[in-house]
């Protein structure tokens, strides 16, 4: 790229004033950038737009992808009224404000898109609010999240709106929009090829940090100077990840880390946890990968494995970084060092298969309630035996639909605190058979 494309720009005094991703934000859908199996030309919103029919929606992406900046703009392409609030600020009776105004808007024949921004940390009952203003087309509700919806929103607010995903950027959107960034400010960024690869790594995906970063790269260089990667490093305080979130290296070492734990190595669990944590992975992440490790392949061979990796998570939260990320690496040591099994993980799968298979069934009428007189007729608790009113409380019946007969999903090894539990089973299941010989 050279210099003589950018013609000498006076910069506007007010202008010159807002942040740089403010200033390139942009004006229409097809100028948003990284997003266009959303906003392109055969893009899902395009065609919401052209069909004249706008839904509710989940926006749901990592920050920095536009999920703000596209509910705006499709507001103005659809012409339909625009408010905007955040979960984080706001409560029940900035709710009824906004629904209020959105009704009488409705009555003059506008409709009102409602763009909420953290959807999620709002609670089950402001997340219910919506619901009626939803159905009665009260308001277009848009709600931004970067959290997994299945999650965090109630399952009646997810069934009257369409989740859409935003992808973090890749490398080639957030080059295009330092190009962009260049042509608006009318000079080059000063960074070698390398510092330039460098600074788009840095900012991970995220539109807004790459535009953030190009301001303080433009702010800090004198005249005529040009940084390489260790003095952008340098000024921007930041280093690149070792690998980008998005990608394979990503996947590779919480891999290699998942299969260290499971193989009881823990100097190799430590080497990749210490890895991701100096690549600038999120620490919660981490701790999610732990616990699902716990659950996974250490189960019910020790139960404090569990409760270990939620306390690891919690001191991180009192700690904070880098102080709290010992209580992750003790949690994963202990992981590593732990008795295996992966018994339960292995139930829980042939259980859901099933129940799958299976889920029409019934429960035997003896275990059921018979809370009426026609369900007391129907045979509904008939020959229900009270366990703890048995001998050693156990009475063995059987609980599976009678079509099912019996099942066992559950089969603990030998090892850890699982050689206790065996026993237990063990000893009911000899007197299952003694009690209920069939």
């Amino acid at each position: 790229m050279s210099d003589d494309l950018f013609a000498p720009r006076v910069p506007e005094e007010v202008a010159s004033r807002r942040p740089l991703a403010d200033r390139l934000r942009p004006k229409t859908l097809g100028e948003v950038t990284g997003q266009e199996h959303l906003t392109g030309e055969d893009g899902v919103l395009r065609r919401m737009i052209e069909s004249g029919s706008l839904g509710s929606m989940i926006f749901w992406g990592p920050p920095g992808t536009g999920k703000t900046t596209v509910a705006r703009l499709l507001s103005g392409e659809a012409g339909l009224a625009f408010e905007q609030i955040s979960a984080i600020f706001s409560g029940v009776a900035d709710l009824k404000k906004v629904f209020e105004a959105a009704r009488m808007r409705r009555m003059d024949g506008r409709q009102t898109l409602l763009f909420v921004d953290e959807i999620h940390r709002f609670n089950r009952a402001q997340q219910d609010s919506f619901l009626p203003v939803m159905e009665d087309g009260t308001v277009i509700l848009v709600g931004a999240t970067t959290e997994n919806p299945s999650f965090e929103l109630n399952a009646a607010l997810l069934s009257r709106a369409r989740v859409l995903t935003f992808k973090s950027h890749d490398e080639e959107s957030l080059e295009e929009l330092l190009k962009r960034a260049e042509t608006v400010e009318g000079r080059l960024l000063p960074l070698t090829e390398d510092a330039r690869a460098s600074l788009i790594r840095m900012a991970d995906g995220d539109g807004r940090a790459v535009l953030t970063l190009a301001e303080e790269v433009w702010r800090a260089a004198r005249e005529g100077e040009t940084f390489d990667t260790e003095g952008l490093t340098r000024i921007v305080q930041r280093r690149a990840p070792v690998y980008d979130k998005a990608q394979d290296g990503h996947y590779n070492l919480i891999s290699a880390l998942h299969k260290s734990v499971r193989g009881s190595d823990p100097d190799a669990a430590l080497y990749y946890l210490a890895r991701m944590f100096d690549a600038g992975e999120d620490p919660l992440y981490l701790g999610r990968r732990l616990v699902r490790m716990a659950v996974e392949d250490i189960g019910l061979a020790d139960p404090q494995a569990l409760v270990i990796c939620n306390a690891a998570k919690d001191a991180y939260d009192y700690l904070g970084s880098p102080e709290g990320e010992l209580a992750f690496a003790q949690a994963c040591v202990y992981l590593a060092t732990a008795p295996k099994s992966n018994a339960v993980y292995t139930a829980f799968k042939a259980a859901t298969i099933a129940a799958k298979q299976n889920g029409s069934l019934l429960p035997p009428k003896h275990i059921l309630n018979a809370p009426t007189k026609l369900m007391k007729g129907e045979g509904y608790g008939d020959g229900y035996r009270y366990d703890h009113d048995e001998p050693d409380a156990f009475s063995g019946q059987d609980y599976f639909p009678e079509k099912m007969g019996r099942q066992t999903f559950y089969d603990p090894p030998e090892r850890g605190f699982e050689r206790e539990i065996r026993k237990r089973l063990d000893w009911w299941a000899k007197l299952r058979k003694e009690r209920n010989p069939r």
